[in-house]
């Protein structure tokens, strides 16, 4: 659902009771099927904040929040990336009164114990994308996990359009053994056969998402395969800097099966006519996760109705083969380090990093 304004601009002789009562009205009118009647407070909590994807999925999950009248109170911490920070943010939202929490759990299992504590409390609380371990009911409200597993699959089938007869696959990922990584190759390989060999180490070359290591690791690779037909990677933006690796050897950068990400887009723009085998497909950067936790945690803090999906699919977005169901995008008035998949309107994305 995209975020809606209230009504503005109305007749300035209503008066201010008059006003106040017609949006109260309106917002109850156009308040969303998982937002219940009874009044609740709710608090978004991040293991680590500090980057434009976070700021602009934090922005998002804030944005849910307010299409809900019923919730009176919206707060968020940021863990930092401090696992004892995340911890006590979870422990003191809770002590404070909060209803319902929204836990982005960085730290995975390491959290655990704090959120069952809450959950034994009698509060609302919903994990979500990061898997923390224990089980709904006992240890949680609701966990909200996202689909790797299908977005490998998505990105295979996109992988066998373009190259039927098979090919030399390099998949990139974050930090060793990370799950996300895990379940994108299941779903890779439960789509592509023998004839696509990887030709990174297995499961997969380690970059922790990070730009410098990934320009390391596929400067390394290229000297080492003389023949890559596709790149995977499960975080797109993270490739700007390494792709030109590939022109400098004098060879043309490969297919890219990827998440989206403004600078991506532009960078595909200003390189696609030099190097004709650079085709771009990307599934949704993921953003949107925060929203369906949102609405399970309102639903059940409020007494809406629940949701009808409990996993977050990340769709196709771009396809410069196809153009369905989008050409890639750029917008070069806008900073690289945002995300046009986002509901959040990119004018939006662009305040929120803040240039």
């Amino acid at each position: 659902m995209k975020y809606s304004n209230f009504a503005k601009g109305l007749a300035v002789s209503v008066g201010a009771a008059v006003m106040a009562l017609g949006s109260a009205n309106l917002a109850k009118a156009e308040a969303p099927s998982w937002c219940g009647p009874k009044k609740a407070t709710l608090a978004l909590l991040d293991g680590y904040g500090g980057n434009s994807w976070r700021q602009v999925t934090t922005a998002s999950g804030k944005q849910t929040v307010e299409l809900c009248p019923s919730i009176t109170r919206y707060e968020y911490a940021d863990g930092q990336g401090d696992t004892q920070k995340s911890i006590s943010d979870i422990k003191s939202m809770a002590a404070k009164g909060v209803d319902a929490l929204v836990v982005f759990g960085d730290a995975g299992p390491a959290v655990l114990p704090a959120i069952t504590s809450v959950f034994k409390s009698g509060k609302i609380i919903v994990p979500y994308r990061v898997a923390v371990g224990g089980k709904e009911g006992v240890n949680y409200s609701k966990f909200i996990g996202s689909s790797f597993e299908n977005d490998g699959a998505t990105w295979g089938k996109w992988i066998k359009s373009v190259l039927p007869k098979g090919g030399n696959v390099l998949f990139l990922s974050g930090p060793a053994g990370n799950s996300q990584g895990l379940d994108e190759l299941k779903g890779l390989k439960s789509v592509l056969g023998p004839e696509y060999v990887f030709v990174n180490a297995q499961p997969f070359d380690v970059t922790n998402w990070d730009p410098a290591l990934t320009q390391k690791v596929l400067t390394a690779e290229i000297a080492k395969n003389a023949k890559i037909d596709v790149i995977v990677s499960d975080f797109g933006p993270s490739l700007v800097g390494a792709l030109p690796t590939f022109t400098k050897q004098g060879k043309s950068i490969p297919a890219l099966a990827t998440s989206d990400g403004n600078s991506l887009g532009c960078f595909w723009h200003d390189n696609q006519a030099s190097n004709p085998d650079f085709k771009l497909f990307t599934v949704a950067t993921g953003n949107d996760n925060v929203r369906l936790a949102v609405q399970w945690a309102v639903a059940l803090a409020t007494g809406g109705e629940k949701p009808k999906d409990a996993i977050f699919k990340a769709p196709a977005f771009e396809d410069s083969v196809s153009g369905k169901p989008n050409t890639v995008l750029c917008r070069k008035d806008l900073p690289g380090a945002i995300y046009m998949s986002s509901e959040l309107p990119a004018e939006d994305q662009a305040k929120v990093v803040g240039r």
